[in-house]
């Protein structure tokens, strides 16, 4: 249009009418377009959110909104186009930083302590939620979104549809959380070698039973073995029957924390956590934390949790390669892809992205993977009603410190991230799940051979095992960092798993009683239990349960394919 130069661009106004309101919607539009595909939404309804959106942002237009969250491939999306997306939509400018996972911990804490607005929204594990629940310096969700926040909350977010409420929900049953992306440590092996009909008969007349998937450490330990000492070689590259990491650094720590005791079988039955005593081994009367150390009726130097650290420390001496001992998190997680080792029991699906690249030794030509995940062994102490693993829940999480407006700008990027206008797309960019109807969309049901078991595990029944830390813990991080300095010491040689796990019990309790006796956080702050003998505790009902006498019961494992085909092919209902 030619716009005559004696026309004032007021009285183009008056003719036009609301120009920015067009403009949102045309965004909108090309977003849906360009970027929001595939949805479980048709483009109309996605257009219907994106309008909704667009209404409630008016009053914020023009704010400079800044949110937080630990980088991984989900997030660098979400930072370098969807933040870019809802600024054009909304008129809201979105900065969304990408930090270290530790840093997020220390400025949330930060934030939390000193009342200081640092940022407007938090995408932190929901392993906080005992955290964020005892301090209330976190906003309930579900007061948020029936009260102040009404207004800016999406008709269409459908609660019901997240898979990972139950991890964000604390004992007083409100929702504190909203999750952004979950992956799970699963078992990741390589399904060429085990296919191996040479390697099947080999294994089968030493062992007595079927190379597998490992149902319990026995086996897994059986094909450690196996790997390293008996086939050794694999097209000329000497192979390992494991792979792990021991540096003493603080990655050392959610390496643990994240569910490894309970894979062996320490804490009590319960899901998405055990109840009483949880997989940090520490018990709650009520709502009160009440100890870590047996003595007080916890289990983190249980006979359980010290087996789970033998393991660790024996397998990673004896079946990995040399130098896993000294690396870190992000050193060891490349090291599968690279074509050397047939197995790894704590193997994140967050890597799933980075493991399906064309041209890595772990891929085949046609673009299926060599390798598959699948659910992780359980140990020798390991009970049926127990949790088998880790599940991280990055969620979003506001806080009280955070003036409302700004709060409710943020808590819109929240919704907008996670709605399900764009959360099928960001589904298959992270592959890290939140919502029910993207795992069983059809364009996964397509994808699926290409993600070597991710897929039939989300939509397996036992997900559900695989829950992240639980609302026992009364301040993940002062305690999260008593892990990994403890741990090395076991996996340096410095103490014995005993011992390590001894000082790392006796830690926590120190932690648990200056949080009782400061009274900060009232009615379900710690409450240390007197002590007792152990055998007291190894006599009443759960956990801490006494030493078995046979920690390596007889190897057990499982076809894949027989496994995969166990599985339901329709989603639960709601």
């Amino acid at each position: 249009m030619k716009i005559r130069s004696g026309v004032s661009a007021a009285v183009l106004l008056l003719v036009l009418g609301p120009v920015p309101a067009l403009a949102d919607e045309a965004a909108a539009k090309k977003w849906i377009d360009s970027e929001f595909q595939p949805s479980t939404l048709s483009k109309e309804d996605q257009m219907k959110e994106m309008e909704w959106f667009i209404k409630a942002a008016e009053p914020f237009k023009g704010m400079e909104i800044n949110v937080v969250s630990e980088t991984i491939t989900t997030h660098a999306y979400e930072s370098e186009v969807l933040a870019k997306a809802f600024s054009e939509i909304t008129g809201i400018k979105l900065k969304h930083d990408l930090i270290q996972e530790g840093d997020v911990v220390e400025k949330i804490q930060t934030q939390m302590q000193s009342g200081k607005n640092i940022y407007d929204a938090w995408v932190n594990d929901s392993d906080l939620i005992g955290t964020h629940f005892r301090y209330k310096q976190a906003i309930p969700l579900t007061d948020w979104m029936a009260g102040e926040g009404k207004d800016v909350t999406d008709p269409y977010l459908d609660l019901k549809d997240f898979i990972g409420l139950s991890f964000t929900t604390a004992p007083d049953g409100k929702v504190y959380q909203l999750p952004d992306q979950q992956f799970a440590n699963l078992y990741w092996f390589r399904y060429d070698w085990f296919t191996n009909p040479e390697y099947k008969a080999k294994f089968k007349a030493k062992y007595g039973y079927d190379l597998g998937v490992p149902v319990n450490w026995s086996a897994y330990e059986d094909i450690a073995d196996f790997f390293t000492n008996d086939i050794k070689e694999i097209d000329g590259v000497k192979v390992y029957g494991h792979m792990d990491y021991g540096k003493k650094d603080p990655s050392l720590g959610w390496r643990f924390t994240d569910a490894w005791l309970s894979m062996a079988g320490s804490g009590d039955k319960g899901i998405p956590n055990g109840l009483p005593v949880d997989e940090w081994g520490i018990r709650v009367e009520g709502c009160h934390p009440a100890g870590s150390t047996v003595e007080r009726g916890g289990d983190t130097n249980g006979p359980a949790a010290v087996y789970s650290i033998e393991k660790y420390v024996e397998w990673l001496k004896k079946y990995a390669p040399a130098n896993a001992a000294g690396m870190t998190f992000s050193e060891s997680g490349p090291v599968p892809a690279q074509g050397a080792i047939a197995q790894q029991m704590f193997w994140y699906t967050a890597f799933t992205a980075d493991m399906v690249k064309p041209g890595l030794p772990v891929m085949n030509a046609d673009g299926t993977p060599k390798w598959r995940m699948a659910p992780s062994p359980h140990g020798a102490y390991w009970q049926e009603g127990m949790k088998l693993g880790y599940q991280d829940a990055g969620s979003w999480t506001l806080l009280k410190s955070t003036p409302v407006d700004r709060r409710k700008a943020a808590w819109l990027y929240a919704q907008f991230v996670t709605s399900k206008t764009v959360s099928l797309k960001k589904s298959h960019v992270g592959l890290t799940f939140i919502r029910e109807s993207d795992i069983w969309d059809k364009s996964f049901t397509e994808r699926a051979p290409q993600l070597g078991g991710l897929i039939e595990f989300y939509r397996s029944p036992a997900r559900v095992q695989w829950t992240p830390t639980g609302t026992n813990i009364p301040d993940y991080p002062k305690l999260a960092q008593l892990w990994w300095q403890n741990i090395g010491d076991a996996s340096s040689g410095a103490k014995t798993a005993q011992a390590a796990m001894d000082s790392l019990a006796a830690a926590q309790d120190k932690v648990l009683e200056r949080l009782e006796k400061s009274g900060v956080q009232k009615e379900c702050g710690p409450k240390l239990n007197p002590k007792k003998s152990a055998q007291e505790w190894f006599d009443a009902p759960g956990a801490p349960f006494p030493k078995l006498a046979n920690e390596k019961p007889k190897g057990e494992t499982i076809d894949y394919d027989t496994l995969i085909k166990s599985w339901p092919a329709s989603p639960p209902q709601q």
